[in-house]
């Protein structure tokens, strides 16, 4: 099983405070999702995550192709970092851990996620030619939304 990482670091104007309020409520990823993933929520959410909880929801990555994938939070250590693990969905492994780091004049916010594909060969083809290049798109929106919510860093 091949293991692909994917990491994105981001600076936003707003606290260290500020940035937990916003990414410890799982109801804020249907904002910061891009609109061609067609993101629903089939679960009910808490207002804060912890840990422990099941999250779960739909995309359609491929046109009107539904996808179903459940998450689960495996750790939480307030207001540093949390941990989204994939237990159901169309990856093979999906480890996601979202770090915050309060830095002059704001938080540095990493995205680090390592992740594995199904289907052995096909998989890795997959990765090379489409997979990478959607976790980019989606980063990248989330980047824009974040800058334009938040502001830049100056």
């Amino acid at each position: 099983m091949k293991i692909y990482t994917f990491k994105t670091q981001q600076k936003l104007p707003i606290s260290s405070d500020v940035a937990w309020d916003f990414f410890s409520n799982p109801l804020k990823l249907i904002d910061i999702t891009p609109p061609w993933l067609n993101f629903r929520v089939t679960s009910d959410l808490p207002e804060r995550m912890y840990t422990g909880v099941i999250i779960t929801y739909q995309i359609r990555p491929f046109g009107n192709i539904p996808v179903n994938w459940v998450t689960e939070i495996t750790h939480v250590q307030e207001p540093f970092v949390f941990v989204d693990e994939q237990r159901f969905g169309p990856y093979r492994f999906w480890h996601h851990q979202h770090q915050f780091k309060e830095i002059s004049g704001g938080v540095e916010m990493t995205d680090l996620v390592h992740y594995a594909l199904p289907f052995g060969a096909f998989g890795r083809t997959l990765q090379r030619l489409s997979v990478a290049k959607r976790l980019q798109e989606i980063f990248a929106f989330r980047q824009a939304w974040l800058e334009k919510s938040f502001g830049p860093m100056l």
